[in-house]
């Protein structure tokens, strides 16, 4: 049941994103011609032309990021916690599998986000010239890493394999903490949106707090001396500690707004 309603999801999310990819990737072309040309002519017209092809670029990538978390967090709104509620809340499929299918369709399109703000941005840059020194700048570095000790080839894979994990549990987290404000908002018999607002920065104050008093108990225990004196990483291991600490982190801040969500979409909502 989870493969048909992430079907349905993406199909739902897709009528919106994908025509904002295709915008975002004919605005790189204008914004390419605009600085092979269009920026250096004698013509005033062509120069404002160009101008407002490169500042469509901009609006088009910013108006891609935005709408990708826009269109996840009201797609949960639209279709638990609104009139399709009803319908959905009533199919043999459970809480968690509707949260899920939220998320996995949300990380897929913050990861296509990034992709194509990446291919656009590579369109823009696109030049034959700039390409025969990438490609001879690609050599060059293919070349230095054949020299480049095992020990340091594979912790930096690793290193990036925990970054792009990191990126993902992040995009969940914070998609379930949007969840989790709207869940408890719409627990409420009137102004539902407005106390959602107030859940959101209610949660974003508790955890700045959370946060700071971390800080706090280790500089009052000498917890930080500690790690400091005591426990000696290398640099790499450091490093690995450091991401490893920060997945777990995000880890328990997301399992604590998914908490939140299930608990209020089982027990406390209110679709009246």
């Amino acid at each position: 049941m989870l493969r048909k309603l992430l079907k349905h999801e993406f199909r739902a999310t897709g009528r919106i994103m994908l025509p904002l990819y295709l915008i975002l990737l004919v605005t790189s072309f204008g914004a390419n011609l605009s600085a092979r040309g269009l920026l250096n002519t004698q013509y005033r017209i062509l120069d404002v032309l160009g101008v407002l092809l490169v500042m469509a670029f901009g609006i088009a990538i910013c108006a891609v990021c935005v709408m990708s978390m826009v269109v996840m967090v009201q797609r949960f709104y639209k279709n638990l916690l609104q009139d399709e509620g009803y319908v959905m809340l009533t199919l043999p499929v459970s809480v968690h599998q509707h949260i899920w299918s939220k998320l996995i369709v949300s990380a897929v399109w913050f990861a296509l986000t990034l992709g194509m703000v990446i291919l656009a941005s590579c369109i823009v840059a696109f030049d034959i010239d700039f390409i025969k020194y990438f490609f001879q700048g690609l050599g060059e570095l293919f070349g230095e890493l054949r020299h480049v000790e095992a020990y340091y080839a594979i912790n930096g894979t690793a290193i990036a394999l925990e970054f792009v994990v990191l990126c993902f549990l992040g995009c969940c987290a914070m998609c379930l903490m949007f969840y989790a404000a709207l869940a408890v908002g719409h627990s409420f018999a009137n102004h539902k949106m407005a106390w959602s607002v107030a859940w959101f920065f209610i949660f974003q104050f508790a955890i700045n707090i959370l946060g700071s008093a971390v800080i706090i108990f280790a500089d009052a225990t000498g917890l930080d001396y500690f790690l400091t004196n005591y426990i000696h990483f290398g640099f790499m291991a450091g490093i690995h500690a450091a991401m490893i600490f920060m997945i777990i982190c995000v880890v328990v801040y997301g399992a604590v707004f998914y908490g939140v969500t299930t608990f209020f979409l089982k027990k406390r909502l209110n679709l009246e």
